[in-house]
């Protein structure tokens, strides 16, 4: 087999391989991908030993989702990571700020808490992936699991090669629950002398796992989102009967449409206080036409961006429209049955030019202007961020000089839509307190510049790496720090 290498590294294969030649090079391709992701691991941890915080205030953590607390990226025992750290690790990697923690936070989980797994990981008896997910579980369970918990878990898990279902993996967890007896709270009904042994393992798997969620990172392009929930088992049976039933409804009252989409509709239907009733009152006497005595059931407050051409004196828009509510494509018709539906209240937002320059004397900034930038900008600007513009800082992108007007010299950092940017909470910290700087070149492309000068263009297609610097030469390979066992 003939087997070279491209100018970018890249494995080159002849094309005349056999079927076996094939089979051979996918085989060594696959180890080679495992072991650059053990080798990924081990230089994310690596950096997180060079950036220390100087207080736990400054450490690293994952904001919980309508919670007060933060959840740490790695269990007890794993030494804490500066936060500002993390995101140029994402930048040069090419992924968000979030999923950099993620990275960080598994490998220093399984090289301090789950070193036995870290160690076959190295040896390529194990995939970096399948590690991962056995750390991620192992740093958000509740309650939290201790140093020997976590270790207890680790022998387990290695002594399989890391082969463990998630079902499997979950019944590990509640057994070394049990078995270091952790629990979340002492329960206040225990009378003197009960015995409650298996209360913290119990404790576990009786968590409240309700939750309805939404993935909104996987929007259809006509306009479908999928929802899970877990919900209790009567009220799991008391929504399914309500669906059944309006489901039954629609079709009564004339609905072709398959059972598993009136369902749908149905159960949608039950968010807008039954739309569907108002059915029922079409050719028969009501109190005012078209139910305009009841309250509006949905509110369409989308802010949609259409493709248009000007006909003559007709315009003509495009088969498909782009929604700013989760920056998915939506079809044209799909909108128009949102706002053609019943008991429908539609928002019409006046169209904004994009490219003009809005400015103010203030630092406040107007409404108009905020408009104009979240709808051109569309996202958090900073490299590969993804979080909605809407609700997002806006940034003076050169600072604005409160003193300048009373000093008599001009503003440097004006309120422009040619100054500002959307930066997320996160990403404006970083902005404020770090090396990190970016310029504004043209309206809505921004060049940035981390600390280790890595640059970067972001528009609203995304972000491109500029130019990476070139990596430092060493001599001899480097030092690999010993897991610490447990």
């Amino acid at each position: 087999m003939i087997d070279t290498r491209n100018a970018l590294g890249v494995s080159e294969v002849s094309d005349d391989l056999g079927a076996a030649g094939l089979l051979a090079s996918i085989r060594s391709e696959r180890q080679a991908e495992d072991a650059a992701a053990a080798r990924q691991l081990d230089l994310a941890a690596r950096w997180a030993d060079l950036h220390p915080p100087e207080s736990v205030h400054h450490a690293a953590a994952f904001t919980v989702p309508g919670f007060d607390h933060e959840e740490p990226i790695a269990g007890a025992g794993c030494p804490l990571v500066t936060e500002f750290c993390i995101p140029e690790l994402g930048a040069v990697l090419g992924i968000s700020t979030t999923a950099a923690k993620k990275l960080i936070g598994h490998a220093l989980e399984l090289r301090h808490r789950l070193p036995r797994l870290w160690d076959q990981v190295h040896a390529g008896r194990v995939p970096a992936w399948r590690a991962r997910l056995v750390a991620e579980t192992t740093i958000h369970t509740v309650p939290t699991l201790t140093v020997e918990a976590a270790g207890w878990i680790d022998a387990q898990v290695a002594a399989v090669a890391g082969k463990v279902g998630t079902a499997q993996l979950d019944r590990l967890v509640a057994e070394a629950i049990k078995r270091y007896d952790l629990s979340l709270e002492p329960r206040p009904d225990f009378a003197a002398g009960e015995d409650h042994e298996d209360f913290a393992a119990d404790q576990y798997l009786n968590h409240d796992a309700r939750h309805v969620t939404f993935d909104t990172s996987h929007v259809h392009y006509d306009g479908l989102m999928r929802m899970e929930a877990e919900l209790d088992l009567a009220d799991a049976y008391d929504l399914d009967a309500a669906i059944q039933h309006g489901a039954a409804a629609l079709k009564a009252l004339g609905s072709t449409a398959a059972l598993g989409a009136r369902r749908a509709a149905a159960l949608g239907d039950l968010a807008r206080t039954q739309t569907a009733l108002d059915l029922h009152t079409q050719g028969t006497p009501a109190p005012a036409p078209g139910g305009a005595n009841l309250p509006a059931a949905r509110e369409v407050v989308l802010h949609v961006h259409l493709d248009a051409a000007v006909t003559g004196e007709q315009t003509v828009f495009g088969p498909t429209a782009r929604l700013e509510n989760g920056q998915r494509l939506a079809l044209l018709d799909q909108v128009k049955t949102w706002c053609t539906s019943s008991r429908t209240k539609v928002t019409i937002r006046p169209v904004l030019d994009l490219n003009a320059d809005l400015t103010a004397e203030t630092y406040a900034i107007p409404d108009l202007i905020r408009e104009q930038v979240v709808l051109r900008d569309r996202t958090c600007v900073f490299p590969w961020c993804t979080r909605p513009a809407r609700v997002c800082d806006l940034d003076h992108v050169v600072p604005f000089d409160h003193d300048a007007a009373a000093a008599g010299r001009p503003q440097p950092g004006p309120t422009a839509t040619s100054n500002l940017a959307p930066l997320c909470r996160s990403h404006h910290r970083l902005k404020t307190h770090t090396a990190w700087r970016y310029v504004h070149l043209r309206p809505g492309v921004f060049e940035w510049t981390s600390p280790h000068d890595h640059h970067y263009l972001r528009d609203r297609d995304g972000t491109t790496a500029l130019n990476p610097p070139t990596p430092p030469q060493t001599t001899g390979p480097p030092r690999i720090p010993q897991p610490r066992r447990p």
